[in-house]
């Protein structure tokens, strides 16, 4: 997840620990609401953090909302914030997909931990939860890219935000493999965020950015299931 000083339009509950919508989340937000993607449809968020992106579905006239998230603060925070806006949402605690085996859902929509890490440990119960993505920042995207079609209807999709920094390429590779065809649907450039800064050496060192480069950008993948997908919500 990006980690810069630019916050979501909406004020939302955040207690400590808890993933700060920014820019990626507000990236995401505009494809979905300009593209009406969750009108009438069963929404998933995964990784919903204070629920930014449930809230927006929700908003935009998804039929229903689930959200998941790992961590206890994050689902308490989608609760309150969704609670206190009048929102119906679901919120399962659990590692992605797991707290909804079975299901199947219209859209998806995640925002996962994308920046690369020192190593590919990671850590369940620390803030760094939230961006850390593993040596290529792609731990959490692939398992995303591998699972999504269990819990997709037919003709469902997926919304993914990360940085182009993971090589959002092998992105749409995985997820063809996976049997989702995929594409771009938004690119976005903004500054390096905290983390990025603090890395940006380490990732100099590995080839992932260039010389002197203080910016990253940000991409927007859409996958969709083949009309001949099974199961329904």
């Amino acid at each position: 997840m990006h980690t810069s000083g630019t916050s979501h339009s909406v004020l939302l509950l955040r207690p400590p620990g808890v993933y700060r919508a920014d820019s990626d989340t507000s990236l995401l937000i505009e494809v979905m609401c300009a593209g009406r993607y969750p009108a009438g449809r069963h929404v998933l968020d995964i990784g919903t953090g204070t629920g930014a992106l449930a809230l927006a579905a929700a908003r935009a006239g998804a039929a229903s909302v689930a959200a998941v998230d790992l961590s206890l603060r994050s689902i308490v925070a989608t609760w309150l914030n969704c609670r206190i806006r009048g929102v119906r949402c679901r919120v399962y605690r659990g590692d992605l997909f797991e707290p909804v085996a079975g299901r199947r859902f219209d859209l998806i929509v995640a925002n996962p931990p994308y920046v690369p890490a020192a190593t590919n440990g990671l850590c369940r119960h620390r803030i760094s939860r939230c961006w850390d993505g593993g040596v290529d920042g792609r731990a959490v995207l692939d398992r995303l890219c591998a699972g999504a079609r269990e819990l997709l209807s037919p003709q469902g999709m997926m919304l993914i935000v990360h940085s182009a920094v993971c090589d959002d390429s092998v992105t749409l590779r995985r997820l063809a493999e996976a049997g989702l065809p995929a594409k771009v649907l938004a690119r976005s450039t903004v500054p390096f965020g905290p983390v990025m800064r603090l890395r940006a050496a380490m990732l100099e060192s590995r080839g992932l950015i260039e010389p002197g480069q203080h910016d990253e950008e940000l991409v927007v993948i859409a996958a969709r299931a083949s009309a001949g997908g099974r199961g329904a919500h």
